[in-house]
């Protein structure tokens, strides 16, 4: 059961006047065309995302399009992302998947939740990113800082990702979500980290209602 916290939700409009004020936040990693940001979201799967736009760069000089990734050689294409770990897996998910964007969905990322879970390799996470920044819906991305500050702030009292997104979308209005879900991943590098939040410094302190 998803439960959400109502104090705090009255002072979200609060939350994000702040966050606007401080963070011009957006996805952190580079692309062109919504199939590179599919790709660049899975290559991010233990991997930072600084590593990722080095690797993407490289990438999208050797595969110029979408059709060139789903011919690529999956021993060589292996070799191409080795840094970001897990490279086996990704690889034959991202090919796959590129297939699969072509065969089925007419060379087009979908554009919903149901369409984008039949893709190899993408999960919640990925889907919301794709929805949010390339489309444009409503869409909250649970990531690790997600995860820590929503239920630190007392958003939620939920630990499942899943749950949390149903949590955080209900009170979060719909045109907000993918800026309010990027701005939680600057929140969370820049002052709510996992191990010594700096929560003396922290912007927002006063409108936290849970530390845990």
């Amino acid at each position: 059961m998803c439960t959400i916290n109502k104090k705090i939700t009255e002072k979200i409009p609060e939350i994000k006047k702040i966050f606007d004020s401080i963070y011009n936040a957006k996805c952190t990693l580079n692309y062109q065309e919504p199939y590179q940001l599919l790709i660049a979201t899975q290559l991010a799967a233990q991997c930072t995302d600084a590593r990722v736009n080095i690797v993407m760069k490289d990438l999208i000089r050797k595969y110029k399009s979408l059709e060139d990734f789903a011919a690529a050689d999956l021993e060589e294409f292996q070799n191409d992302i080795r840094s970001t770990g897990f490279f086996r897996n990704k690889a034959k998910n991202i090919i796959a998947a590129c297939k699969m964007i072509i065969s089925d969905f007419g060379g087009r990322v979908p554009d919903n939740m149901t369409d984008l879970l039949k893709l190899p390799g993408v999960g919640r996470k990925t889907a919301n990113l794709i929805l949010g920044d390339v489309y444009g819906k409503p869409a909250i991305v649970v990531d690790t800082h997600a995860k820590r500050l929503a239920r630190r702030i007392g958003l939620t009292t939920n630990t499942d990702p899943y749950k949390i997104e149903l949590d955080l979308a209900k009170i979060i209005p719909p045109e907000y979500q993918a800026l309010f879900s990027h701005q939680l991943v600057w929140h969370g590098r820049q002052y709510c980290k996992a191990q010594k939040p700096f929560c003396e410094k922290c912007p927002i302190l006063h409108l936290c209602s849970k530390k845990i």
